[in-house]
């Protein structure tokens, strides 16, 4: 019996992942994993540590980019694992954590909630991927993201946990408001609002030793006392999102002013 004939590879096609693309896509998996065993944890009623799993998988994806950019390792396969990563680290964990925390005291609504979470979670990473290719993109030209980020958007579901942990009263587990709560952060998720990136942040050249020492304080406080930090660096970014807002209608302003006839281009 003759042997089949091996499966041609498409022209310019590599065999397979190089071992620099392999570190940034095993930094990803392990995003993955932390996400999945936060689930786990909050199984067996661990809620503690289910949302310390999450928050490790969201370090986790901010390495795995810079490794992939550092490395020069950026390929189409790590950006859809990564994608797939996520929707689950912060969009099925989530919701299955919070729902198993209090959600389930009210199965109807508290389960449709968790849903419209994870949902808008993946929706927002299915338009992102879409937009990959695309050159029109007025937020990203301009420095700012569409909506807010899946990681950012899991850490605000689990703000009234962070709450709950840090404070130990049963006010912020109330589950109608948190709820509620998971469903506007799901808005906020897949909302056609410009929101702050990191890009976007430039301090004045006098006060960047002020940030470095600012962040090594966060750090410190995030290994002393950490749910409360959590706490106030979750609200931090629920209040910025207004001027995120702000920040890019002033920008609209100047672009439209400028290109106005007798306006001096940018």
């Amino acid at each position: 019996m003759s042997e089949l004939p091996a499966p041609r590879r498409l022209a310019g096609m590599p065999k397979g992942l190089t071992l620099r693309a392999l570190v940034p896509n095993a930094i990803t998996a392990a995003a993955l994993c932390a996400g999945l065993t936060g689930i786990r944890f909050a199984i067996v009623g661990d809620f503690e540590k289910s949302a310390q799993a999450v928050i490790l998988a969201g370090l986790l994806d901010i390495i795995d980019g810079r490794a992939a950019r550092m490395l020069k390792a950026q390929t189409r396969f790590g950006a859809e694992l990564d994608s797939l990563a996520d929707a689950i680290s912060f969009g099925v964990a989530p919701a299955l954590i919070v729902y198993l925390w209090t959600l389930r005291e009210f199965p109807g609504f508290g389960w449709i909630a968790a849903l419209a979470f994870a949902i808008c979670c993946v929706l927002r990473l299915a338009r992102f991927n879409a937009q990959l290719d695309l050159e029109e993109q007025p937020h990203k030209r301009a420095g700012f993201l569409t909506g807010v980020p899946a990681p950012a958007g899991a850490g605000l579901a689990m703000l009234p946990m962070y709450l709950w942990i840090a404070t130990g009263r049963a006010e912020f587990s109330q589950p109608m408001a948190v709820a509620a709560w998971m469903v506007l952060v799901a808005f906020l998720m897949i909302a056609n609002i410009p929101t702050l990136s990191w890009s976007k942040l430039r301090p004045p050249r006098r006060v960047r030793l002020v940030v470095i020492a600012l962040v090594g304080l966060i750090a410190a406080a995030l290994l002393t006392m950490p749910w409360p930090t959590l706490v106030l660096i979750t609200t931090s970014y629920f209040l910025l999102i207004p001027v995120g807002l702000i920040a890019y209608a002033r920008f609209r302003r100047r672009r439209e002013a400028a290109s106005a006839p007798g306006g001096n281009e940018p």
